[in-house]
């Protein structure tokens, strides 16, 4: 099964925080043939998708509303203006790791319910 945690992660490298990389793959390759289709249904966020979001949309909370932080779109939406412009500028430089991040949490809950279909 190697060859799939291999595949995967070749696949998907850059849309995980690269100290999760290693802890990821031994995951992957503890699943059997059975468990694959949990990680392959995850779908994952692109980070350049986010920061060209974050650069064209950024103050109508669109980077946000795209990775699934509806909470923090919302709130940038509303507030962007009053930051002058400070907030969507901060978040040029947060949001690729924000996905990436999000993009974990993803499939750390693939890899939960694939251990619990067993």
């Amino acid at each position: 099964m190697s060859t799939f945690s291999d595949s995967y992660i070749a696949a998907n490298a850059s849309n995980f925080p690269a100290e999760a990389i290693p802890a990821l793959r031994q995951r992957l390759e503890a699943l059997d043939e059975s468990q694959v289709s949990y990680i392959l249904a995850t779908e994952l966020k692109s980070p350049t998708t986010a920061l060209i979001f974050s650069i064209l949309l950024g103050g109508l909370g669109a980077d946000r509303f795209y990775i699934g932080q509806v909470g923090l779109g919302v709130a940038k939406l509303l507030l962007s203006w009053m930051t002058f412009g400070i907030w969507p500028l901060i978040d040029w430089f947060l949001i690729m790791g924000a996905t990436k991040r999000v993009n974990l949490e993803k499939l750390n809950m693939a890899l939960m319910a694939a251990s619990y279909s067993r």
